[in-house]
């Protein structure tokens, strides 16, 4: 059965709502960086995390603990612990002298009440509270000295804590300030309270700890980061964005983090069969319904014969009023309505996305990764009838499934490029999805550096500084030709300006 608890608005609990999508863009960030979900969101908890489009910024359980440390240094700072326990030891003292006094007067010095009482006073005890026990079972001769004993009984517990506390703890308070004892206590339960909270901090276990305590210890920002820290991953399973145990992106998350969308690179299609596109060419069109417009000289026939035959049935009611429509209706060119159409063409695209160690280099991945999430969210949802495909290449080339994309990562210690292998794939996949508009893109940082030759890999390092690496070069160029002999362009978006990249370009480009 579900429950709800309710509280009265105090005009602040929207601060503490966590927004899902924001949270999104948040892990976004960095799983642009090589990090999987679950990374991103114990990187987030650890390190904290900016939303967009706010000003405050979520301090992680790294940052609170620092400040929770930065207070016990403060206090160990300020105070010294190594006398706290003076006056009620001193108390103790005199209890004991009047009760001493008490025994001789009314049992004699040599009594075994006095041999009973000496042997507790100077039994062999290192802290006051052993003392203070001995006499626990004791009856004192003196009421006012039993009164004021029982007193420090009462005080036992929080004796014994601070007893505990300043041999674990004592020697690190090295302050100017003799703390008297009940500023003892307080710092030793601040000290407790302070502890107790990083323990569960560096734990993640965030569940544990009191937002309230932790406003009262650190202020309301830490209150507040506290909250969003603990509700982050359970806001992105009830927004649909997280599933599975490990963590993982749901598609709902997926075309999310795709959502801002890169056009410019399918400017001036060809005609084809009926896609989304806008273009001038025309080729296979979809009709507007009920959008008809006049025709004019060089147009194509499409007429609208309903639209058409109303025209003509008015022009000839307006020349002649209150006279019958003579049938056959004769048609005159200015009669003539044409369908309104939308022109539109389908594309295949291949995105080659360069994998390569080096691309992770002054964010080049992240940037490049963006790029592979925006048009796959584009081609989905806006264009639905193009093909779309990624391919990664370092070393050895791969095609990326969509649901790959949002964790993929550079090839940690793969230092080469096999641009060929990127676009024999391609090759494949524009036969396979035939288009007359077929586009591959190439994101790089580098020349090619890798090749087949007879099914057997190659690699080559560039020949000197700032060389090239001519057979893996020549071997591209060869793929080049073939996939561009199918009709295919090929779009270069170079992440580095070397000179022998940019060489590599305008031979591709030639």
């Amino acid at each position: 059965m579900r429950t709800s608890i309710y509280s009265r608005w105090d005009g602040s609990q929207d601060e503490f709502t966590l927004d899902a999508n924001r949270a999104l863009e948040a892990l976004s960030d960095l799983m642009m960086e090589g990090m999987t979900a679950a990374e991103a969101l114990e990187w987030m908890r650890q390190s904290g995390f900016e939303l967009a489009g706010l000003d405050f910024r979520v301090m992680g359980s790294d940052e609170l603990l620092a400040e929770l440390r930065d207070q016990i240094r403060e206090l160990e700072q300020r105070y010294r612990l190594d006398r706290a326990q003076d006056p009620l030891r001193q108390r103790f003292e005199e209890i004991l002298r009047r009760e001493q006094g008490a025994v001789r007067e009314r049992h004699g010095y040599e009594s075994s009440r006095m041999n009973d009482f000496q042997q507790r006073r100077h039994a062999e005890t290192s802290r006051l509270s052993e003392a203070i026990d001995q006499f626990r079972d004791y009856a004192f001769e003196d009421e006012q000295a039993g009164a004021e004993f029982q007193e420090l009984v009462d005080e036992f517990d929080r004796m014994r804590a601070l007893e505990d506390f300043i041999r674990r703890r004592g020697e690190g308070f090295r302050g100017p300030e003799a703390a008297d004892y009940e500023t003892a206590q307080q710092i030793r339960e601040r000290v407790e309270a302070l502890e107790r909270l990083a323990r569960d901090l560096a734990e993640g276990n965030f569940e544990q700890i009191s937002p309230e305590d932790l406003r009262e210890l650190l202020g309301e920002a830490a209150e507040r980061s506290l909250v969003m820290l603990r509700d982050l991953e359970s806001t992105l399973r009830r927004e649909g964005y997280l599933r599975g145990g490990d963590p993982q992106l749901t598609p709902r998350a997926i075309r999310r983090i795709g959502a801002h969308a890169l056009a410019e690179v399918y400017d001036a299609l060809a005609k084809d069969r009926p896609g989304a596109h806008e273009t001038d060419v025309r080729g296979a069109a979809l009709p507007r319904p009920d959008e008809t417009r006049p025709f004019e000289f060089g147009d194509p026939l499409d007429i609208d014969v309903v639209q058409t035959l109303l025209g003509a049935v008015r022009r000839q009611a307006l020349s002649d009023p209150g006279r019958p429509i003579p049938l056959p209706i004769r048609l005159r060119v200015d009669d003539f309505a044409l369908r309104e159409r939308d022109y539109s063409t389908q594309t295949t695209t291949v995105l080659l996305l360069g994998m390569s160690w080096s691309m992770s280099w002054a964010g080049r991945f992240p940037a490049a990764k963006r790029v592979a999430l925006a048009l796959d969210h584009l081609v989905r949802t806006r264009y639905p009838r193009d093909h779309f495909f990624v391919v990664g290449f370092s070393t050895r080339a791969r095609e990326l499934h969509p649901t790959e994309l949002p964790e993929v990562s550079w090839d940690m210690g793969d230092p080469f490029t096999n641009l060929q292998e990127g676009l024999m794939i391609a090759e494949r996949l524009l036969a396979k999805h035939p288009s007359s508009s077929p586009q591959i893109l190439v994101i790089t940082d580098g020349q090619p550096t890798a090749y087949f030759r007879e099914r057997e890999l190659h690699v080559e390092w560039p020949s000197g500084f700032g060389g090239v690496s001519p057979r893996a070069v020549a071997e591209t160029m060869m793929q080049v030709r073939r996939v561009t002999r199918r009709g295919a362009t090929i779009n270069t978006f170079m992440l580095d300006d070397a000179p022998e990249l940019v060489g590599f370009v305008e031979r591709m480009t030639e």
